[in-house]
């Protein structure tokens, strides 16, 4: 038994020596190498098991390994693996029409990330807006995405550093502010992009009358609003998209992260007013809407549905919620509990890596975000009992004085 744990501990050195040698730094990586995952638990080459509240970024958020996921793909295996797109298949046809169906009338763009998903927005945009109409409202504490693009995109300065000159087009304002949207606007405008909630922002909602005023905003102006779903989305907050919580609806939508229920795949959907901006050879992507990629995004549509994700992203929402607020008082360093259904922030009044560090160790994954957000995004499939477990692990590290009914 020994021998078997000293021989998982140097599996597990090796592999973190490995990356540092030959792969590039680009990650703040945890000293943890993840051999393999179900539901709401990961394991590590020892065996020892984690639980996962943040399951690849909120990518896998049906769990890890979900059955009708891993049996679509074992399927799609044996088929074959990539069909160009000057060609057809079912799968793509399909997926399209389920997202459709699921959010407003219009026509989808596959690619195979959340980035690539809000470029093609921005593309579109321009490109429905004209030479002259190319600028982008974007909000602060905002993000979308790692390209060049949509580093200028977001309303982060730290995303940004260090690869100046940026691209132009792009215009930040204060995140719920409608008259510093008012104050921007001129005639080379063409689109808001909005997260509807924030994600690596904080765990910030967009306020209902902001939402409101914005809608009309850009009615009146014929100004495209677009939304960026790529966290929020796909029943993360209790309904497939964030927007639907507010009476509005956009003009164009980006997903991504838990469309593919773990297996990476993005989309832009173009409501029906401009959902032939883009025409043939405007844009693309190699990979985009592939048959694996797209039997798992139906597979994750059809566990949303069979299973009632949605109300149990709700309930399980709310009930973490609950636990969470339990924290807060005496000497606890948490300050505020915000977020809807399983997208929760927990802000602290100190910085949170220790925390979630601490957490680690105890058997417990979740994400720092913005220096003090505890970022809480468990899988749309997690239990009452697996939440409990969490908040006991959190209470512990946290240093709080834990409740009667937090056990």
């Amino acid at each position: 038994m020994e021998t078997q744990e000293h021989h998982a501990n140097g599996a597990m050195s090796a592999a973190i020596e490995m990356s540092g040698t030959y792969v590039q730094p680009t990650y703040d990586r945890s000293p943890l190498v993840i051999s393999k995952g179900k539901g709401s638990w990961v394991w590590d080459l020892t065996g020892r098991r984690y639980l996962d509240f943040f399951p690849g970024w909120a990518a896998s958020g049906l769990g890890h390994c979900h059955p009708r996921v891993m049996n679509a793909l074992r399927d799609q295996v044996g088929k074959i693996l990539h069909v160009p797109n000057n060609y057809f298949t079912v799968a793509q046809g399909r997926l399209a029409e389920k997202i459709i169906q699921t959010s407003f009338p219009g026509k989808v763009f596959f690619a195979n990330s959340g980035a690539e998903a809000n470029e093609a927005a921005v593309k579109l945009a321009r490109r429905w807006g004209g030479k002259d109409r190319y600028e982008i409202i974007t909000m602060a504490g905002s993000f979308h995405g790692r390209t060049l693009a949509m580093v200028s995109a977001t309303g982060q300065a730290k995303v940004a550093s260090g690869f100046e000159p940026l691209p132009e087009g792009f215009v930040h304002v204060p995140f719920n502010d409608m008259e510093a949207v008012r104050r921007v606007f001129n005639k080379k405008t063409a689109a808001v992009l909005l997260e509807f909630i924030q994600g690596e922002g904080g765990i910030r909602e967009a306020e209902p009358g902001f939402v409101r005023d914005l809608a009309a905003f850009c009615k009146e102006k014929n100004l495209l609003l677009m939304a960026d779903e790529v966290q929020s989305g796909m029943g993360r907050t209790g309904k497939y998209y964030a927007w639907q919580h507010y009476g509005v609806t956009p003009d164009v939508m980006t997903l991504a992260k838990s469309l593919g229920g773990g297996f990476p795949i993005g989309a832009m959907v173009a409501g029906s007013r401009v959902q032939d901006t883009l025409g043939p050879g405007s844009h693309g992507s190699t990979f985009g809407g592939s048959p694996l990629a797209c039997r798992a995004g139906l597979a994750a549509f059809e566990a949303i549905e069979r299973e009632g994700l949605l109300k149990q992203a709700s309930l399980m929402g709310e009930f973490l919620k609950m636990e969470l607020e339990k924290l807060k008082g005496g000497s606890s360093p948490v300050v505020a509990v915000r977020g809807r259904g399983l997208m929760l922030g927990v802000e602290l009044n100190s910085p949170g890596a220790g925390v979630v560090a601490r957490a680690r160790e105890q058997g417990l994954l979740i994400n720092c975000t913005q220096e003090k957000i505890l970022r809480i995004l468990p899988a749309l499939t997690v239990t009452r009992g697996e939440i409990k477990k969490a908040v006991r692990i959190l209470t512990r590290v946290l240093g709080a004085q834990e409740t009667p009914h937090a056990s």
